[in-house]
């Protein structure tokens, strides 16, 4: 837990790609392993990515699993996320849609994996209320238990690594999604 902590603290990965077309900068898959692979290699993790097709309900999902492992004790934690394949998409054949959603799934293992936030990416801006920004969107703060439960679960140096990384003068500044990764790296689930 704690070699991923330093990798969630030192991980930058910027969006230095352009949607030119939705007005947009985001960031990919590659670009999130690329920025990863030296922070892996410093932190003696192992990271593994693979991906299952599931049918849920008739439709096909692909489940991408990251893995990451202590290479020097075998220990390991685990991610997935699920990106559906669309039936048909224009100009693509059927090997580029579950291309497409593979990196999509792959992608959002990674962010959950690496506390990697993206709510500005292509999904955010490309729905259906495009026009809200996230401004205007209300953001719940983490509630008081989990408070007290970060300040237990961490001691002092990587509760001061979490805040830095958060960007956050006090617990009570986190966020609830924040706070909830950040509760989920240390208990390991």
């Amino acid at each position: 837990m704690e070699k991923l902590i330093n990798i969630q603290m030192e991980l930058k990965a910027p969006k230095n790609q352009r949607n030119n077309f939705g007005g947009y900068n985001y960031r990919s898959c590659e670009d999130i392993l690329e920025a990863l692979k030296p922070l892996l290699a410093k932190n003696k993790v192992c990271l593994h990515i693979k991906d299952d097709i599931v049918e849920v309900g008739g439709r096909n999902y692909v489940k991408a699993i990251v893995t990451i492992t202590d290479i020097e004790d075998g220990s390991g934690i685990t991610n997935t996320a699920f990106a559906r394949e669309e039936e048909t998409k224009k100009g693509m054949d059927g090997s580029q849609i579950t291309g497409a959603s593979s990196s999509y799934a792959r992608k959002y293992a990674l962010n959950g994996m690496f506390a990697i936030d993206d709510t500005k990416d292509s999904d955010f801006t490309n729905s259906e209320t495009k026009a809200e920004t996230k401004a205007e969107m209300p953001v719940k703060k983490a509630s008081a238990k989990q408070v007290e439960l970060i300040a237990q679960l961490y001691d002092e140096e990587n509760l001061s690594k979490l805040m830095s990384y958060y960007k956050v003068d006090k617990l009570e500044d986190l966020t609830l999604s924040q706070a909830s990764q950040a509760i989920k790296n240390k208990k390991g689930e």
